[in-house]
């Protein structure tokens, strides 16, 4: 019950969020180009997460799909939440993030430990939550992985 109360939380926030907090263009990139790209890159890497998770690309929210690509982070709603954990490790200061981890701890009281270990892991990583990553598409995940430390 509380895992279909967040994710309908996220559906009702998302349209608002990315028409008016996320000032970055569209990547405009089919999906399924996405899976011609080098074997290790970044571009398949997250044309292979789509596909795996049936999901399509989220216009201006692209990102967020990258940093489950870089970060090995699953799409199970307190991985979800554990990612914005991650994220605020490495730097990232959003109202949408503290949105997610105020409700999140909330809901999920027992993920706590998984919650921190997440923060850790993305203080541990040099900054990255801020790149360009649409032009980052044709490099190798483990490049970017070993670079910043994710």
């Amino acid at each position: 019950m509380r895992d279909y109360l967040i994710e309908k939380l996220y559906e009702s926030s998302k349209k608002p969020y990315q028409k008016y907090f996320k000032k970055n263009e569209p990547w405009n990139i089919d999906k399924n180009l996405l899976l011609d790209y080098p074997k290790e890159s970044l571009g398949l890497g997250l044309g292979n997460f789509l596909y795996r998770n049936h999901f399509d690309i989220q216009e201006k929210l692209e990102d967020h799909d990258i940093i489950h690509v870089l970060t090995n982070t699953g799409v199970s709603v307190y991985e979800e939440i554990g990612m914005q954990y991650y994220l605020l490790g490495n730097g990232k200061k959003s109202l949408y993030l503290f949105m997610v981890i105020a409700t999140g701890t909330f809901f999920y009281p027992k993920r706590i430990n998984y919650f921190i270990k997440q923060y850790k892991r993305g203080k541990k990583a040099y900054t990255f939550h801020y790149l360009d990553f649409s032009k980052m598409l044709f490099i190798p995940i483990q490049t970017i992985q070993q670079t910043f430390k994710i």
